[in-house]
């Protein structure tokens, strides 16, 4: 077998199916064995949306996603979604097609350090060798999936692709799930015990089925409402009595719930990840005066806050070790009912049109288990309060990094993967425009996904904070464009409106379309004016 060979079989044994890029003559190798493999290569128009595309079959799958670049101009195009995949913790296998070393010392041309480029952003970075291919893609696959996940580069030669694998070495074990023991395990079942006005915050290191399990059935033993970050939402129903939906972004929200979290006296932090928060969430406990359990798959290196008890390890094994045998009445006062009405008021369904009416039309007309994307931008915070979620990875979205762009091929990727579900993007206009070009990849795969525009000719929240300073107005406005006819021309249906019944009817066209549909929605960018 040849090295690539080797490096496709171990990813085709990880459950990976798909890989995505643009290709260049460095990587013919890589994408032939990784075919080979049966693993699909998908071509894109641009390396960042390949690799949003790729997270998300990983959303569907819960296989890694494979990014695939040439050397190069290649690789650096997908600099920003591996920086994405690190921070928003998305296991990601990064390939990139490299000059041989020995040619490097005396050729120039698309020469660079791509290991030294790659390494601040992923949790490691490799250069294949045919002697330890084998034991390269074993690492690579454990370290981009094990404790918190996230993005592993690895560097492949034009010519070790194309070598003989050789080599022998021990391949590793599944990881066991650890769960608390020791004194911290008593203190936290005392607490938790005793308490009477428990909350739970649930975070992205419990985005599992078994992570799901555990806040749920924590919440129900414990009588404790669940505050989830944005990426979290759905970990558990957000219908449900004890579900307070998300937060970390929108000021009206916290502005709900931070007094909430300041009233507990045993906070249970289930895979909290602050890198989804704001400065709001800078310390919003006082791990002295409350008892504060955080859950999580890594130590607290972030500094955003500090707990009373730290337990490292496995979600949902740690939460059936820590809670007690049996609940006891709690929150007695009717505060968690208060603050679900007091969130509802905050973010209704209006009847006047805007972004608020697009968002409330498009969840009452489509499926129950429709999967929706957000772009960045102000859409995404309105969206991100008022989309209910009732399983989790029902809403995905860039929230670490928060970088525009992404909810396209976020969508592209969970619908190659489910191809009979119907899936909707939420995009800005201007992050829509960035791409825009992917819908040619959508036609040729034959989609059908729905992509809604909130079409306002601005970067409407930061058009916002610009007016919030009494600063002029530069360099946030632009031109209109034909996205209906956009979406025609690349082979879609397109819609343009500007009322919920106008909406509507594109919406029941779309849910019956053979091919995808651009919904663009015009609204006014002035409408997000104290909606979040």
């Amino acid at each position: 077998m040849r090295a690539a060979d080797v490096l496709a079989k171990r990813l085709f044994e990880a459950g990976c199916r798909w890989a995505f890029g643009m290709p260049g003559g460095e990587v013919l190798t890589l994408v032939d064995a990784l075919e080979d493999a049966g693993i699909a290569f998908v071509l894109c128009k641009h390396e960042n949306a390949a690799g949003f595309m790729a997270e998300g079959t990983y959303h569907r799958t819960g296989a890694p996603g494979i990014l695939v670049a040439t050397v190069g101009p290649g690789a650096l195009n997908g600099i920003n979604v591996v920086e994405n995949a690190h921070q928003d913790r998305v296991p990601m296998l990064v390939l990139t097609g490299c000059v041989d070393a020995e040619v490097a010392q005396v050729y120039t041309h698309q020469v660079l350090d791509q290991p030294q480029v790659f390494r601040p952003i992923t949790k490691a970075t490799f250069t294949l060798s045919a002697g330890a291919a084998h034991v390269i893609a074993d690492k690579a696959i454990g370290i981009a999936t094990e404790g918190r996940p996230g993005p592993v580069h690895i560097d492949v030669p034009i010519s070790v692709a194309d070598a003989e694998a050789s080599g022998e070495g021990i391949l590793r074990r599944p990881a066991v799930a650890m769960a608390p023991s020791g004194p911290e395990l008593g203190a936290a079942r005392a607490a938790l015990a005793q308490a009477q006005r428990p909350v739970i915050l649930a975070g992205l290191d419990a985005l599992s089925d078994a992570g799901a399990l555990s806040v749920r059935s924590a919440a129900e033993r414990l009588g404790a409402p669940v505050i989830t970050t944005y990426k979290a939402k759905g970990l558990i129903p957000e219908d449900h009595a004890l579900a307070l939906g998300g937060a970390g972004l929108s000021p009206k929200a916290d502005k709900i719930l931070l007094p909430v979290l300041a009233q507990a006296d045993v906070i249970l932090a289930i895979g909290y990840d602050p890198i989804e928060m704001r400065v709001g969430w800078q310390n919003p406990w006082d791990p002295v005066r409350q008892t504060v359990i955080d859950i999580t798959a890594a130590p607290n290196h972030h500094y955003m806050h500090q707990s009373t008890l730290n337990i490292i390890g496995d979600c949902a094994a740690s939460v059936a070790a820590v809670l007690p045998e049996a609940g006891h009445p709690v929150w007695a006062d009717g505060q968690i009912a208060r603050t679900k009405e007091a969130l509802a008021a905050a973010f209704p369904s209006p009847e006047a049109w805007g972004p608020a009416q697009v968002i409330a039309t498009c969840q009452a007309r489509m499926p129950a288990d429709t999967l929706a994307t957000a772009d960045s931008g102000a859409h995404r915070i309105l969206l991100s309060q008022m989309w209910h979620c009732g399983f989790p990875r029902a809403l995905t979205q860039s929230s670490g990094l928060c970088t525009m762009g992404c909810a396209v091929p976020l969508a592209m990727g969970a619908q190659i993967v489910e191809p009979d579900r119907t899936i909707v993007s939420f995009s800005g206009d201007a992050g829509f425009l960035m791409v825009a070009g992917e819908l040619a990849t959508a036609a040729e795969l034959g989609l059908r996904t729905v992509f809604v525009v909130f079409v306002d000719a601005s970067l409407a929240l930061i058009e916002l904070k610009q007016r919030q300073r009494q600063m002029k107005n530069r360099g946030v406005d632009f031109g209109r464009a034909d996205f209906a006819g956009i979406a025609r021309a690349f082979g879609g249906q397109g819609h343009t409106v500007a009322s919920k019944a106008e909406l509507e009817a594109a919406l029941d066209a779309a849910l019956t379309s053979d091919t995808f549909t651009v919904i663009a929605a015009e609204v006014d960018r002035q409408s997000y004016d104290g909606a979040f």
